[in-house]
């Protein structure tokens, strides 16, 4: 099996003797899973009331016991400030969240999920966790296997990031897998 899609590894391996593509083999292929569940959650949100990036937003909301802030959010998932801004602009403006002033904070509006909202996540998310677990239901045994070295990836990847470039990606891995991050 190629490391890589149509040989782009081993044409900058001839291109540039020197280049250290030893991280094209992982990065291609966390792309290419992550493009895999795109595709596959791409017809659940056809003509949906919500796009997958406002599903995103207000599944952290949707049992929230507190009101947000947009950058714990965007850190928390590993998104841009200006879109989750952007995108909660949207939520707001159809009812689904609203924001309101910090009274800890004024740059800050806190977020919380409407009833509207609610019932906008609560219909298109099962159907998504439905066709995730169809997705990876092959998996098998494998499941513990492959989750242990997505979180293992997660851990080398945020260690990098915050001892290279002086931030960490914070994404909850222990929310998503219901335990401590290692």
């Amino acid at each position: 099996m190629q490391s890589h899609p149509d040989g782009v590894r081993d044409d900058w391996v001839r291109h540039n003797p020197g280049l250290d593509v030893s991280a094209m083999e992982i990065a291609g292929l966390v792309k290419q899973v992550s493009a895999l569940f795109d595709r596959a959650l791409e017809p659940i949100y056809e003509g949906a009331p919500l796009t997958a990036p406002e599903a995103d937003l207000l599944i952290p909301l949707r049992h929230a016991t507190e009101p947000s802030i947009a950058r714990r959010l965007a850190d928390n998932m590993g998104l841009s400030r200006a879109g989750v801004s952007k995108t909660l602009a949207k939520l707001e403006k159809r009812g689904h969240i609203e924001r309101t002033p910090n009274p800890a904070d004024r740059r800050a509006a806190l977020v919380t999920i409407t009833d509207s909202g609610k019932r906008a996540i609560d219909a298109i998310f099962p159907r998504q966790l439905t066709a995730e677990a169809e997705l990876l239901a092959a998996l098998g045994e494998d499941r513990a296997a492959v989750v242990d070295a997505l979180a293992r990836l997660v851990t080398v990847m945020e260690a990098g990031l915050t001892e290279g470039q002086g931030r960490n990606l914070g994404l909850g891995l222990s929310n998503i897998r219901g335990t401590r991050a290692p």
